[in-house]
């Protein structure tokens, strides 16, 4: 778990001093971006060569003096803009060393424009999945009625049940399981502030509720 009090900074800061629990986090947090942002520039690479350049960013960030030593903490934006850089940097630098086996370059339809849109879909998506699983942590100290609700969200967005229907499902009043996905919504959106603020700890609370309401219109 990300201790309450931390931030990207201090994640950072201890992956690069060595720290495996943190650079652990680290990992799980930032490998699925790196990988979509890959996928997305090199659309017909075969998997293995994508995975090659996953290990290379990790490989750049947690070498000796690699380039979590060089990054300016307390950005406005966190990581996020840093971290864009070093894959561009490693894909480049890939794609100039052609002999790299099943590394075709970068695809011509992947332009600068369209690869910014495939990492901040990816950073969306890492930050929901975040969030989501805090849910899933609280939920399983907070009782049956909790777990109840997580599930209530994974059947609304990843099963695409109306409400109504899965009240039908349950077996339950309409009117009750409306006021429970309210709950559920407002418990993800306090994970979700939870995530935000660890990525953005420069941002007010303004500027954290204004993104999370951002990212929730993907969830509309």
């Amino acid at each position: 778990m990300i201790p309450a009090d931390a931030t990207c900074w201090t994640l950072i800061h201890a992956a690069a001093a060595g720290d495996r629990a943190a650079r652990d986090v680290f990992a799980r947090l930032y490998e699925p971006i790196a990988r979509a942002y890959f996928a997305a520039r090199w659309r017909e690479t075969p998997g293995a060569a994508i995975d090659d350049a996953v290990q290379d960013v990790f490989v750049e960030c947690f070498k000796p003096d690699g380039v979590l030593d060089r990054v300016v903490a307390d950005q406005p934006d966190g990581f996020r803009a840093f971290f864009h850089g070093v894959l561009k940097n490693i894909a480049r630098r890939r794609e100039a060393g052609r002999g790299v086996e099943g590394l075709s370059g970068a695809d011509p339809a992947a332009d600068e424009t369209s690869l910014s849109r495939a990492f901040d879909r990816a950073w969306a998506q890492s930050l929901l999945q975040e969030a989501a699983r805090l849910q899933v942590e609280a939920a399983a100290t907070q009782g049956d009625r909790a777990v109840r609700r997580v599930e209530l969200l994974r059947l609304r967005f990843q099963g695409g049940l109306p409400v109504r229907e899965i009240a039908d499902r349950w077996g339950e009043d309409p009117a009750k399981v409306h006021h429970e996905y309210a709950t559920a919504r407002a418990e993800f959106k306090a994970a979700l502030g939870r995530v935000m603020a660890f990525h953005r700890p420069a941002a007010s609370a303004a500027e954290i509720d204004a993104a999370c309401r951002e990212l929730l219109g993907l969830l509309a």
